[in-house]
């Protein structure tokens, strides 16, 4: 886990506790707001003193989280070690085990102030060796998360509410006690800033650590990864490996050192060409030959049992399934999440190549770790998508447009089709009939990706139907699905509690399960696993198909309030709707998908169509993948489209559930180009669509927006039926007409409740 992600967990934990509630006769507090930290921290002091004092005679209540922040904010140091004793002994046997270790750097802070004489720093250290001395190393990991942490931030935290106080003289009990306990985490915060090299001896003593491994392949490359073990292990151990082109080192060894504490041979290995390894950078294109010679060298090594099990996110999630399609023998589980697949997830996405990825080779391939000042040059990159399409240039030479050669984007967009180029870096066709192995997919319905971690899923089961492969779903977008703690609000969407779950402790029960025979993790209750958003619970189905009935929708021109009507039967009189584009007006664009926010309060087509159902008389739930097909003339060869799935409410809102966005000549065939002929109707499937699991209330309804897709996110498909990479704003000629059919028909999986 990164750094960051330790300040917003912690921050957010630390901030949301409960501290306590006042009496009926809440009584003020004298509080003089200063602004030097150190003045603050003298007020807050007297202020917790003041309130601790009123507690003791009974005139309001705190709650023992209150308490504890209170006593280190004055200085209470005794009372405050046993008042954390006693509230972590309460939420270890309620089994709330992380909450009962986000206080122990607390409790160490205290003992250590309880020790003048000895000086804090030595009582420090002291106390965080006695209490890690204790410690296996899963919890020893498990508790030094609660110790990073970015101090300015939690000051300028506590700064800024005693600024909203406003020159007020007293103040009420709440606000004391988030004084106290900003107050608390600041000092705790600042004391565990030293235990880094604290926590670096502790791990030496548990690990073996070989940070410069150099791994030989048959084809002559070198790779360079970091291996970690620990000395309790004698025996020859099973691997957990991640395959990344992320070169961080610290954050390698830490992804190393987190498999250690659980038993097995943690490795991370580097992509060709990061780090030590000096041969050239290719991202995805050498994957499937070089993961597969790591697995092997892994089952060659004297601490290797001979077994590999291969998981992470996004890169990594790809590199294990690249490494199948060469199937090492020792590779016998693999855990992806958020798994991209080159050419079909991104740089592209069926067929139109996505703006969002263009700075990505540059990150990567920039230097032999990662080109973060480039990269995070977010204005550069934010500025650029408006500024090629406002040009009308070519998509082949956005990076004229950025001033900087992206040469990795020119290769990519030499292949349009699915070729035999991607095809080569990921199981195809019948390479998935020949994966004998469990698999654990991991993905979220945001997931930017999930169209390439779904299209993994299908394929492995189409291909060998018999697979062991059990899928996990949920409220994500590509970090959340990767997180151990899942931020509780994506994009305006507040997530059901229930959809909380720790990617990394569910890889390891994986891995237990494969590896070591262990009880198959308790959520995986069938192959398909999903959490059904807006009932706060779990669903489980053999399959995508079990889970709910397709019901087949067509679209009309009846009017509908403000959209036109999704009807459940086949309209009586066929008839069509027209959207004529200028493809060379750059003004503005047309065919926005993307779920952000997830939660809107209206959806206006701007001059694409909406079709809405007949309200549900009952409550009724959306589980899977929608698809269909679009009866469709054009005016011209080719142009690109969108297809939106809604919920609608009542109150004229919407929650995005799933989309699709594709090239309309690669609607029957991603790996082959078929022209529309111009002024005739034509069938247009499509299928690769978002899996969403979503229960509406009765009264709601579905809506379905389409449209074509011009935008500065995209390249910009002029329709002459040349290569799209190179069309320009001269190409537009006359603007696009697009009929849209009422024969067309969407397919949604529904099933109602109870």
């Amino acid at each position: 886990m990164s750094q960051g992600m330790t300040v917003r967990a912690w921050l957010f934990l630390g901030l949301a506790l409960a501290c306590g509630v006042a009496v009926a006769s809440e009584p003020r507090f004298a509080f003089a707001p200063p602004s030097d930290d150190a003045e603050i921290a003298k007020a807050v002091a007297g202020l917790s003193e003041r309130v601790l004092s009123v507690h003791g005679a009974g005139q309001v209540q705190v709650s023992a989280a209150g308490l504890a922040h209170l006593r280190i904010a004055a200085g209470q140091d005794r009372d405050a070690i046993d008042g954390i004793r006693a509230l972590m002994d309460a939420y270890t046997s309620q089994g709330d085990h992380d909450r009962s270790r986000r206080w122990v750097p607390y409790l160490l802070y205290a003992q250590a102030r309880a020790q003048p004489v000895r000086g804090f720093g030595k009582a420090y250290a002291a106390a965080f060796e006695a209490y890690f001395g204790g410690l296996g190393d899963l919890e020893a990991q498990r508790t030094q998360f609660w110790f990073g942490g970015d101090l300015a931030l939690a000051r300028a935290d506590l700064r800024d509410s005693v600024s909203r106080l406003g020159d007020t003289a007293e103040i009420a009990l709440d606000d004391a006690l988030g004084l106290a306990r900003r107050q608390a985490f600041v000092d705790v915060l600042a004391a565990a800033s030293t235990a880094g090299a604290l926590i670096a001896a502790d791990e030496d003593g548990r690990y073996l650590v070989d940070e410069d491994v150099l791994i030989r392949t048959p084809g002559g490359i070198t790779l360079s990864a970091v291996v970690a073990r620990s000395r309790k292990t004698a025996l020859p151990s099973p691997a957990a490996m991640q395959f990344t082109i992320y070169t961080v080192p610290a954050d390698n060894r830490a992804v190393a050192l987190q498999a250690a504490a659980r038993g097995y041979a943690g490795v991370v290995v580097d992509a060709r060409g990061k780090r030590l390894s000096t041969d050239g950078i290719r991202p995805y294109e050498t994957e499937a030959d070089d993961a597969a010679a790591a697995v092997e060298w892994i089952a060659r090594q004297p601490w290797s049992d001979g077994r590999v099990g291969m998981y992470g996110g996004s890169y990594s999630g790809f590199a294990a399934w690249a490494a199948t399609k060469r199937r090492p023998p020792a590779l016998k589980t693999i855990v992806p999440y958020v798994a991209a697949i080159p050419g079909l997830g991104l740089p592209m996405e069926n067929n139109v190549f996505l703006t969002a990825n263009y700075a990505w080779p540059f990150y990567v391939a920039g230097n032999r770790l990662l080109d973060e000042d480039n990269y995070f040059d977010r204005e550069r990159w934010q500025r650029l998508p408006e500024a090629w399409y406002a040009s009308g240039r070519p998509y082949r030479e956005i990076d004229r447009v950025d001033g900087t050669a992206n040469p990795w984007l020119q290769r990519w967009l030499s292949h349009p089709a699915y070729d035999a180029y991607w095809q080569a870096m990921v199981p195809y066709g019948e390479d998935f009939a020949r994966i004998g192995i469990p698999v654990l997919s991991i993905t979220g319905y945001y997931d930017d990706g999930q169209v390439s971690a779904l299209q993994y899923f299908k394929e492995h089961l189409r291909h060998r139907p018999e697979a062991v492969h059990y899928l996990v779903i949920g409220p994500y977008d590509h970090f959340g699905a990767q997180a151990t703690f899942k931020p509780r609000s994506l994009r305006g969407y507040d997530i059901d509690p229930s959809a909380q779950f720790d990617t990394r402790e569910l890889t390891f029960q994986w891995l237990d399960h494969v590896l070591r025979g262990g009880e198959r993790p308790a959520l995986l209750q069938d192959r398909v696993n999903y959490q059904l958003m807006g009932a706060d619970e779990w669903g489980h189905a053999s399959s995508l198909a079990e889970a709910a009935d397709v019901v087949a929708f067509h679209l009309s021109d009846v009017p509908s309030g403000v959209y036109r009507l999704l009807s459940d039967a086949p309209v009586e009189r066929p008839t069509w709707l027209t959207r004529r584009v200028d493809l060379a007006d750059r003004s503005s664009g047309h065919g926005g998908y993307y779920p952000d926010p997830v939660v809107v309060d209206r959806i206006d087509p701007d001059g694409g169509f909406g079709f809405a159902s007949a309200p549900f008389d009952e409550p009724t739930s959306v589980i899977g993948t929608f698809s269909g097909e679009l009866r469709v003339r054009s005016s011209k060869r080719d142009f690109d489209f969108s297809v939106v799935l809604y919920e609608l409410r009542p109150d004229g809102s919407a929650m995005q559930l799933s989309y699709y966005v594709g090239r309309a000549s690669y609607a029957r065939d991603m790996t082959r180009r078929e022209l529309l002929v111009p002024g005739e109707w034509t069938t247009l499937p499509f299928e690769r669509t978002r899996m969403t699991a979503r229960r509406m209330p009765a009264g709601n309804r579905l809506l379905v927006v389409l449209d074509v897709l011009k935008d500065a996110h995209h390249e910009v498909n002029m329709g002459t039926g040349g290569m799209v990479a190179d069309e320009s704003i001269t190409d537009g000629g006359t603007p696009l007409a697009v009929d849209w059919h009422s024969d067309s028909v969407i397919r949604v999986p529904l099933r109602a409740e109870q």
